[in-house]
């Protein structure tokens, strides 16, 4: 049986062919789509549906004998119910055409709905705030590294000014003793003139 042949077998219960086809396409649309995000999809009396991880291994290559390296991946497997098991087997007999295969859920269990998608609604509203709580803190410790980083600009501006002020300090200081000590020539020089013209005076 084909999905065509599965369309024409529930058209007559579903009220047409195109009622039909849709109902088809979206239960394996939501079952796709759930294994795929990594939940399990579980029908009473009919089986469960659900992603498995299967690692990487060797394997042969059954033409050539080689050895070969097969990746870590990611399958779909499907589990059969026990009911469903009981009626391949013939433990269990199979209802008639107009009767139902596969037992029905329990009364209050199909209301789960809606209730599932506000649970799952308000886990990503917990992974959002979760995000935005992270991503806060960054912000501030880049402003304060920012305002670090201007504090030592700050502190190494005054160690550059003050030791510039000292270098200049020191420069003007000799000057001024070299001065100094240039004046006492001038004395000496003034001594040695009046002792020649004395000594001019008495020749």
């Amino acid at each position: 049986m084909n999905k065509a042949q599965l369309v024409e077998a529930i058209a007559d219960k579903m009220g047409g062919r195109q009622q039909a086809a849709d109902a088809v396409d979206a239960v394996l649309d939501a079952i796709v789509r759930a294994v795929v995000a990594g939940d399990r999809v579980s029908v009473t009396g009919f089986g469960s549906f659900e992603k498995v991880e299967r690692p990487a291994r060797y394997a042969r290559n059954p033409q050539t004998g080689e050895r070969v390296r097969v990746k870590k991946t990611s399958v779909p497997r499907f589990r059969a119910g026990q009911g469903f098991k009981d009626l391949v087997s013939g433990s269990k007999r199979l209802p008639k055409a107009g009767e139902v295969s596969v037992k029905k859920a329990p009364k209050g269990s199909l209301t789960g709905g809606k209730a599932t998608v506000k649970k799952a609604a308000a886990k990503k509203a917990t992974a959002k705030k979760a995000a935005a709580k992270k991503a806060a803190p960054a912000k501030k410790v880049t402003a304060k590294k920012t305002t670090a980083k201007k504090t030592t600009a700050k502190k190494t501006a005054a160690k550059t000014t003050a030791a510039a002020k000292k270098t200049t300090a020191k420069k003007t200081a000799p000057a001024k003793k070299t001065t100094a000590k240039k004046a006492p020539a001038k004395k000496t020089t003034a001594r040695k003139t009046a002792a020649k013209k004395a000594t001019a005076r008495k020749k």
